[in-house]
């Protein structure tokens, strides 16, 4: 079929948004393609249509266990097989999905970064017919951007065994030095392919309200504007408190974040989704992967940390193309905090290694020994023991995980599994001897296919159902036969797991790349500079703040922002418009100069007008801002 026809068999749609057909066409000539394709633009029919026009299958590198279940399942309802490798998964579920994507009739198959380093991957890699690699989330890849993860750095080592497969780069917010970088990390050929669609959302309002009751605030909200909601907060607590709030005041709301167990994410998750919840107050660690279309207002209870957080959460709301709403709350005293957060998440090398020390006493690992072993870790009890802060200690740790020492995966799931360890005869005395036990060993292998040769994944409670027993009285006997050789039986895991990537280190050789920690600290106070600038900005379009910070300068005015509607009543005589043009060439003709010291020799002048002259200015190119925000004349 052509593209277009795989469109519209697997999707419905007659036409694709802009870029999509482009992006395609690129892949399906071989080239490597860097795609920034801002939420909700249809990131995934990008490979997903290519992959399906050509022999072979697609490799999928996604840093989201969630995000890459929702992806194989929604492939799967439309009836095109796919795979996936995850963390949680057994050497042998492993294994049998890699040799199904060897020879199945599959067309997708999804792995974490972690997965393509693994032997057995690698071993099977050979076998398999790739026709693209597809990195999502490719952000990550970079150190200098604001989600950096060490295993996508590594990703480029596939291209020395699949040197004639293209690679295509999708995210959703990267500013262009994260934009290449992802293309020199990915060792993108020299006849590359970039496409950035435009960052305008027409349909998207954006507002910013410093008031003295949030709380408040967002009943106001919530009540004048009907449908389904998004409230996003810093804190877990917060979560659960703005629920409880909601449900006084008769709105419909629950809370999600990354400490509920696995089965009370999904639920709620789809409550929402099957408009049953109008509300879900949530943590970032909700959102990412879902397309609900009808979200009528996002709110932002907290400051968020950047533009690129900001952006693609609020970027959630009104991807039905009606008009939405994105509602950022703050306080003055948050914007102080944020400034002073850097020293906070870019702790002292010795208080890193302090936090390494207590971890690795914690867990009891002896010097030269622990790599590749993953632990059950509950920060509160840990940080709790060793009388440390919560706030250094994980972002200790997020620095270890950046320095591949570590990694800490907060929302690991494990389902259960069980395989049998004795053979037929020692089973078949096994029963004669415990007869009460029969039906939990029939129903075990009735029920799993497989489970006499290798672990299989089990479910308690169905199991319980087919034989007709208590799950308390089926959970008691699984650790009956556990402890009497007859089954492996290890049960779920719903906990945190922190794993080391390398042996413990003795004390005198603990060593992290002070330089690159540096850089990092100062890009991350770069993006406090420019979310706090985004804040206080009061005349500039809120779009097109947005739209030059990811280097897209031909966005024009939404007209529908709080500030572009503020600016609709500032009236300028020709007289005043040509005094402030002739004020501002003066200054940066004499030299370059920053917004903030631009103002500062600017005396005397209306502040909202000189914004209105400066963003005309601008949007005609009179005056040019680089990325660093220095200003010179055109």
């Amino acid at each position: 079929m052509s593209i277009n026809q795989i469109l519209q068999e697997y999707w419905g749609y007659d036409v694709f948004r802009p870029l999509q057909e482009e992006i395609i066409y690129s892949v399906l000539a071989g080239k490597d393609t860097l795609a920034l394709l801002p939420t909700g633009g249809g990131k995934s029919i990008c490979f997903q249509v290519p992959a399906l026009a050509k022999d072979g299958i697609c490799l999928v590198i996604s840093p989201l266990i969630a995000l890459m279940k929702d992806q194989v399942q929604n492939l799967k309802n439309k009836g095109i097989p796919a795979l996936s490798v995850y963390s949680g998964m057994s050497f042998f579920e492993v294994k049998k999905t890699l040799q199904n994507a060897v020879h199945g009739n599959y067309k997708f198959l999804y792995v974490s970064p972690e997965r393509l380093e693994t032997n057995l991957f690698l071993e099977y890699l050979p076998a398999m017919n790739i026709n693209l690699i597809a990195v999502d989330e490719a952000h990550c890849i970079s150190q200098w951007g604001y989600d950096f993860r060490p295993p996508y750095t590594r990703i480029a080592q596939l291209r020395e065994y699949l040197p004639d497969t293209p690679v295509l780069a999708l995210t959703a917010s990267a500013t262009a030095i994260v934009q290449d970088d992802i293309c020199e990390k990915l060792a993108f050929s020299k006849n590359q392919q970039r496409y950035q669609q435009s960052f305008e959302r027409a349909n998207l309002s954006y507002s910013i309200f410093n008031v003295a009751s949030k709380q408040i605030k967002l009943l106001e909200i919530l009540n004048n504007v009907k449908g389904s909601a998004i409230v996003y907060c810093k804190s877990r607590r917060h979560t659960k408190d703005i629920a409880d709030l909601l449900s006084l005041n008769k709105i419909s709301a629950s809370f999600y974040h990354a400490g509920l167990s696995n089965e009370e994410r999904n639920k709620r998750q789809e409550d929402w989704i099957n408009n049953e919840t109008r509300v879900m107050a949530c943590t970032n660690a909700f959102g990412m992967g879902i397309d609900k279309p009808n979200v009528r207002v996002v709110v932002h209870y907290d400051v968020p940390d950047c533009l690129e957080n900001y952006y693609q959460e609020a970027g959630r709301a009104g991807r039905d193309g009606k008009r939405a709403y994105a509602v950022l709350l703050y306080s003055d005293r948050e914007l102080q905090d944020l400034q002073y957060q850097s020293a906070i998440r870019y702790p002292e090398k010795e208080e890193i290694k302090k936090v390494y020390t207590a971890i690795m006493n914690h867990l009891q690992i002896p010097a030269g020994s622990g790599e590749g072993i993953s632990y059950d870790f509950d920060m509160a009890t840990f940080t709790t023991a060793f009388k440390l802060n919560m706030l250094t200690a994980t972002y200790a740790i997020k620095t270890l995980e950046q320095e591949d020492i570590v990694t800490f995966n907060e929302l690991f799931f494990k389902p259960s599994s069980a395989s049998f360890t004795c053979d037929k005869n020692q089973l078949t005395e096994f029963e004669q001897q415990y007869p009460q036990l029969e039906p939990l060993i029939k129903g075990l292998l009735r029920s799993y296919e497989g489970i006499f040769d290798f672990p299989t994944a089990i479910h308690e409670n169905q199991l319980a159902n087919f034989i007709h027993k208590k799950l308390p009285d089926v959970l008691q006997q699984l650790q009956f036969l556990h402890q009497g050789g007859i089954i492996d039986y290890s049960p779920r895991k719903d906990k945190p797991q922190l794993t080391l990537l390398q042996n413990r280190m003795y004390a005198d050789s603990f060593v992290i790349d002070l330089s690159n920690y540096t850089k990092r600290k100062l890009n991350f106070e770069k993006r406090v500079q420019a979310i706090c600038g985004y804040i206080q900005q009061t005349t500039r379009c809120r779009s097109q703040f947005i739209a030059a910070y990811f280097n897209d300068h031909d966005v024009k005015a939404c007209g529908i922002c709080d500030n572009c509607i503020n600016q609709q009543d500032l009236k300028i005589s020709a007289e005043e418009f040509e005094k402030i043009t002739g004020e501002i060439y003066k200054q940066v003709i004499q030299q370059p100069l920053s917004y903030k010291e631009l103002m500062k020799n600017l005396t005397g002048l209306n502040k909202e007008k000189f914004w209105k002259v400066f963003n005309y200015l601008q949007a005609e190119k009179k005056i040019n801002i680089n990325r660093h925000g220095v200003i010179t004349k055109a």
